[in-house]
């Protein structure tokens, strides 16, 4: 039999309609939805977007807040690699990141593995562990500058009594860095919290089966408490890493912006800040940015590549 053209006609009309039909209702429902979400829309392109572009283009010029500046091409970029306080403050950071980021995660996790423990008023404890982490930079510079001061600080007081001698700690360019990370271990209290709650999340069932087994406590942390715990540490890994780069606050706050002694302790971004808002090289600030940018994505790219090997998820 032949088929009737009106017929088609009519049930691809009958087909068609309907569609239309539902893209009318949906717009109305997304009009609403892109009303409510205009202000973040709106805050997310003028605070975000726009400053993001324009840093690319500034990083190609001499803008300096004061100047408009001319476009210079890669000129920031060739001068940042002939200067020999960029590359120090490059080193700086990264010695700051090898070292903090692996003790965060190991003291992190010991310290919230002995905070799981079913021990009477473990609530004041988890509490007191965690108050450093809401002092103010400001104020733990200042503390710190007291505890470490080389002729009356705590530290040297009770290293004295059993007869061993401190060192000049903040005033010593071997030992400027060093003391950096211990304050800075001093307020990990925040990623206790965060590796509590993944040592909650683990099932009594693993444990229960490993005693029956007759583990003991070192088989059941490296095989059941570890492994189960590795998607907690990826994370804080990752947040780690990226905060490390972004050091500022406290490396600023204790030498008065100046990374005293020798240079120690000018990190990545202090310097990117003196060249913004100090000497007003925008654009060269800009290009600094951009490069820390592409370290950082790097290594994040890198760490996440790498987690299929060492990040075990429940059920899989």
């Amino acid at each position: 039999m032949k088929s009737n053209p009106i017929n088609e006609a009519t049930s691809q009309h009958v087909q068609i309609r309907p569609k239309r039909k539902n893209l009318l209702t949906n717009f109305s429902e997304y009009k609403y939805g892109i009303l409510f979400a205009l202000p973040w829309i709106i805050g997310l392109i003028i605070f975000y977007a726009i400053p993001l572009f324009s840093s690319i283009y500034f990083s190609f010029t001499t803008y300096s807040i004061l100047q408009p500046g001319e476009f210079i091409g890669l000129q920031n970029y060739k001068d940042l690699f002939h200067d020999p306080l960029f590359w120090k403050s490059v080193y700086n950071t990264i010695y700051f990141t090898v070292f903090f980021v692996p003790l965060s995660i190991i003291f992190g996790v010991a310290l919230a593995m002995m905070l799981n423990m079913k021990v009477k008023g473990m609530a004041v404890y988890r509490t007191i562990f965690f108050l450093p982490t809401l002092v103010p930079h400001v104020a733990l510079a200042v503390l710190w500058m007291w505890l470490l001061n080389p002729g009356f600080g705590l530290v040297n007081g009770l290293l004295n009594t059993i007869g061993i001698e401190g060192p000049a700690w903040l005033g010593s360019e071997t030992w400027s860095k060093p003391s950096l990370i211990l304050m800075s271990l001093w307020g990990i209290g925040q990623a206790v919290v965060i590796y509590l709650a993944g040592l909650g999340d683990i099932p009594d069932d693993y444990y229960d089966a490993a005693d029956v087994d007759g583990a003991n406590w070192f088989q059941k942390t490296f095989h059941i408490t570890l492994p189960l715990l590795t998607p907690v540490i990826f994370f804080n890994l990752v947040m780690g890493i990226i905060g490390a780069f972004q050091q500022f606050t406290l490396p600023y706050t204790l030498t008065q912006g100046q990374g005293t002694p020798a240079n120690s302790l000018t990190f990545y971004v202090m310097y990117l800040y003196d060249n913004g808002f100090k000497f007003f090289k925008m654009g060269y600030a800009s290009a600094m940015a951009w490069i820390l940018f592409i370290i950082i994505m790097a290594l994040t790219a890198v760490v996440f590549i790498t987690s299929k090997r060492w990040v075990h998820y429940q059920g899989k």
